[in-house]
């Protein structure tokens, strides 16, 4: 689910993103330093890179600005030069230490002192995150952009196809599909929540290439005797989550798609990914995920 800030004078509001469904929510503290670990997992490479250079230099600044406080702190520092403390600073913090220039103060082997602890400090944090975001267990999966609804064994049968983007097997595949949409009580209040959409085949013991999930509506379905237009109207999504064991990192993944009902196409199929050649040999093309054409009774 995709969100991004908003800044509106001195409030700030979070818009998040559902389909094509547009949310936004006030009321939160929204600062990144409100939750680091999760700011620094979800934030993008460049913007993470960036922010740790930047940290970088400013913790090198501020121990040479303590550091121009003492009287001849370092040897063959230049008097008055804060490069050079500067330079010092960032091979002290990062533990290179070239020998030209140490400490020859009681006041510059204290800063250093606890420079070298917030050094540890920092190194010790700033591996743990770049680990944990590339350790992060994700599936690369394709859904097609439109699901379709095309009769199925005689049952008009909503169809959602996807595909496994990596040459590795996902074991014990799980899909749950779900309707988000109104409802009213007795009472005559309406809610917005989820409804569970049944499917034929909610498990795959070995996800490799491709798979279509399939929804027969029924007298069941949140989707019976509804039509296109009425499902747009009440814009109706639907959720679908996948979840299984990667065996290449011996990892649980997960991936959700939300689509909306204006993607839906009605009396459509899919075109088939998978074809034979004359060796026998059968081919998948994965640019065809997306593909559908009207269905012909």
């Amino acid at each position: 689910m995709a969100h991004r800030l908003l800044r509106s004078g001195l409030t700030r509001s979070r818009e998040l993103k559902l389909g094509g469904r547009s949310v936004v929510a006030r009321g939160l503290t929204n600062s990144p330093w409100a939750d680091v670990y999760h700011t620094a997992m979800v934030v993008s490479w460049p913007k993470f890179l960036g922010a740790l250079a930047a940290m970088f230099c400013a913790l090198n600044v501020l121990f040479a600005f303590l550091l121009m406080l003492g009287k001849e702190p370092i040897a063959n520092a230049r008097p008055g030069s804060f490069a050079d403390l500067f330079f010092f600073s960032v091979e002290t913090i990062s533990t290179t230490g070239y020998g030209d220039m140490h400490p020859q103060s009681l006041y510059g082997h204290g800063v250093a002192t606890v420079e070298i602890f917030f050094s540890l400090v920092a190194t010790a944090a700033i591996t743990g995150l770049i680990f944990a975001r590339f350790s992060r267990p994700r599936a690369r999966l394709i859904f097609a952009r439109h699901p379709v609804v095309q009769r199925h064994d005689g049952t008009p049968t909503l169809m959602l196809r996807l595909a496994n983007a990596r040459s590795s097997f996902i074991s014990e595949a799980t899909a749950k599909l779900w309707l988000l949409g109104p409802t009213s009580t007795a009472e005559g209040r309406r809610y917005v929540g989820f409804q569970p959409m049944q499917l034929l085949k909610a498990e795959n013991p070995a996800f490799a290439l491709s798979w279509t999930l399939f929804h027969r509506i029924d007298a069941g379905s949140p989707l019976f005797s509804k039509t296109s237009d009425e499902a747009i109207a009440e814009d109706i999504k639907f959720v679908v989550s996948i979840s299984g064991l990667d065996e290449t990192s011996a990892q649980t993944v997960n991936s959700r798609y939300t689509y909306s009902a204006v993607d839906l196409r009605w009396d459509h199929e899919f075109i088939d990914m998978l074809h034979r050649d004359e060796l026998g040999r059968s081919h998948i093309d994965f640019s065809k995920v997306h593909a559908i054409k009207p269905y012909v009774r």
